[in-house]
C-alpha cells in the first residue's frame, strides 16, 4: 500500500521553511493528528516539524499547551482565544519558529454550545499570532478534513507576509 502523495501547499510550506531555516509545530484537537499527518506526508519534513500535541480533552489544552483554566471555562475550547492560546502554547512548548493550531466541532452532534462544523485556526510566530473563525460543511472527515487545509493557508499567509 502507498502513502498518498503529499498536498501542494504543505510541500510549499515545507520548503518555504526549509529554505528560510524556520520551524513549525502543531496543536491539534478536531483534526486529531491530521495537520501533522498533512506535513509528514512531505520528504523531508522532519527538517522543519518539530513535533504536535494532539489535545483532544479539555484539560490536556491547559495541561500541555498552557491555556488559561480560566479561558476554558468562560468559553469552553471551542473558541477563537482557545485556537490561539494553543498556537502560541505549542510554539513556545515545542521551541518552534511557528505554531499552528485547531479546535473546533467536527460532529456528529454539537458540542460546547457550538454547531456542527464551527471551527477555529489559529498561527502563532514570534510577532504575532492570528487567528480565523471557520463555519465548514459536510460530514465529519470533510470538516476535518478542511481545518487541515485551511490551517496550512493560514501558516501559508503567515509565511508569505513575514517575506523571506
Amino acid at each position: 500500500m502507498t502513502s498518498p502523495a503529499p498536498e501542494p501547499l504543505a510541500e510549499l510550506i515545507v520548503t518555504l521553511l526549509t529554505e528560510r531555516g524556520q520551524t513549525v509545530a502543531v496543536a491539534e484537537s478536531l483534526t486529531g493528528g491530521l495537520l501533522a499527518a498533512a506535513l509528514v506526508e512531505v520528504p523531508r519534513a522532519s527538517v522543519v516539524l518539530r513535533g504536535g500535541i494532539v489535545a483532544y480533552a479539555t484539560d490536556l489544552k491547559s495541561a500541555l499547551l498552557g491555556v488559561p483554566v480560566s479561558l476554558l471555562e468562560h468559553y469552553g475550547a471551542v473558541h477563537a482565544d482557545v485556537a490561539s492560546a494553543m498556537a502560541e502554547g505549542v510554539r513556545k512548548r515545542l521551541d518552534a519558529t511557528f505554531g499552528v493550531a485547531t479546535t473546533g466541532v467536527a460532529g456528529p452532534d454539537p458540542a460546547d454550545g457550538q454547531p456542527v462544523g464551527t471551527v477555529y485556526i489559529a498561527a502563532s510566530g514570534q510577532l504575532s499570532t492570528v487567528h480565523r473563525g471557520l463555519s465548514l460543511a459536510g460530514g465529519r472527515r470533510s470538516i476535518r478534513d478542511q481545518a487541515v487545509q485551511q490551517s496550512l493557508l493560514l501558516l501559508q499567509g503567515m509565511l508569505e507576509a513575514q517575506g523571506a
